[in-house]
């Protein structure tokens, strides 16, 4: 196969992974939507017994294929900022689910991510895509990685700030797409073992079975970390994940991998340029997001359920002072 057609079909299965992701992220913001959504001591256990859980692990796991086969195919810094998109394709997709249109403001983020990927794209290469990270590399990187997690998902990073759910959710948002960035970097290197090419002397079966390990933790973690960002809504947490997810996996590939981009330093240049455009239009994702009504037993009315949850007014009692509201006369009695 030659290389611009490697470069394709890269491009397709990630859009192929960028589907099946969003797919699951819409199915686990509904699952911490939901009225009885699994929180504290037992919630694992309690996902466990959930059948929209499982849909959303089986979709994940077709994106995290897709995403496995595009890395065969493509370099590390053209197959994760496509990532990117699982925010757009989600978009529609939430606001579907909820019964709403999506935001003007919506879609120009959206148009602004998909302008900022498309440069972004442009200017990747030319690393090979066989390149992996050695095995002194590999652990050295989870070591780091384990610290910022914990950390994160602790917030012992920032203290304990009066956030609530919003900020917890960013936190652990940020700590799941480094969680998912660091896995796609040790599944380059677990691809390198198994076809015996990794850099260093020929690795041993304990040393493969250790990476499919740290790849399992990894993926693992990250999306339990993703479900618990979601419980501050959809779009700043997903936001957060494709955020700090192609970071992650940048870092790595251009500190270890040596990948880099085309032109010298205008190509790092373009390549800045469009992280910001990209960055600002997922800001207008998250900021253009439609208010939602807080979440309704089953059973309740249809209308409480589409979004009439304002306050019901009671009557007042036969006799009372009405004065306080403006622009109204006070009733007549009623005759006794």
């Amino acid at each position: 196969m030659s290389p611009a057609a490697g470069i394709v079909l890269a491009v397709l299965l990630s859009l192929v992974s960028a589907a099946g992701y969003a797919l699951a992220a819409v199915a686990q913001s509904r699952l911490a939507a939901a009225p009885a959504a699994p929180n504290g001591r037992g919630a694992l256990r309690t996902l466990l017994t959930r059948g929209r859980w499982w849909s959303a692990v089986g979709l994940n796991a077709a994106g995290a294929l897709a995403h496995v086969a595009a890395l065969h195919y493509g370099p590390l810094t053209l197959v994760q900022p496509l990532g990117a998109l699982t925010l757009v394709v989600a978009l529609p997709l939430g606001a579907y689910c909820a019964r709403r249109r999506v935001t003007r403001t919506e879609w120009r983020g959206a148009l602004w991510t998909l302008g900022g990927l498309i440069a972004l794209v442009a200017v990747t290469g030319p690393a090979a895509p066989g390149e992996a990270l050695s095995l002194r590399e590999s652990l050295a990187v989870t070591a780091v990685t384990a610290f910022l997690i914990a950390a994160l998902a602790s917030g012992r990073l920032r203290g304990r700030e009066p956030g609530g759910p919003a900020t917890s959710g960013l936190r652990h948002a940020t700590a799941s797409g480094i969680a998912s960035g660091v896995a796609s970097a040790l599944t380059q290197t677990l691809t390198a073992a198994l076809a015996l090419e990794l850099p260093g002397s020929r690795p041993t079966w304990w040393q493969t079975a250790l990476l499919a390990v740290l790849i399992s933790a990894f993926a693992s973690g990250g999306l339990l970390l993703s479900q618990a960002a979601y419980r501050g809504g959809l779009a700043a947490p997903l936001a957060v994940v494709n955020l700090s997810n192609p970071a992650a996996a940048a870092v790595i590939g251009v500190a270890l991998l040596g990948e880099t981009f085309r032109a010298g330093a205008w190509g790092w240049a373009v390549a800045a340029s469009a992280s910001l455009i990209a960055a600002r239009g997922v800001i207008l994702l998250t900021r253009g997001e439609a208010p939602q009504p807080p979440p309704t037993p089953e059973g309740a009315p249809p209308a409480a359920a589409q979004g009439a949850w304002r306050t019901p007014s009671v009557p007042a009692p036969r006799g009372a002072d009405l004065a306080t509201r403006e622009g109204e006369a006070a009733p007549a009695p009623i005759p006794g």
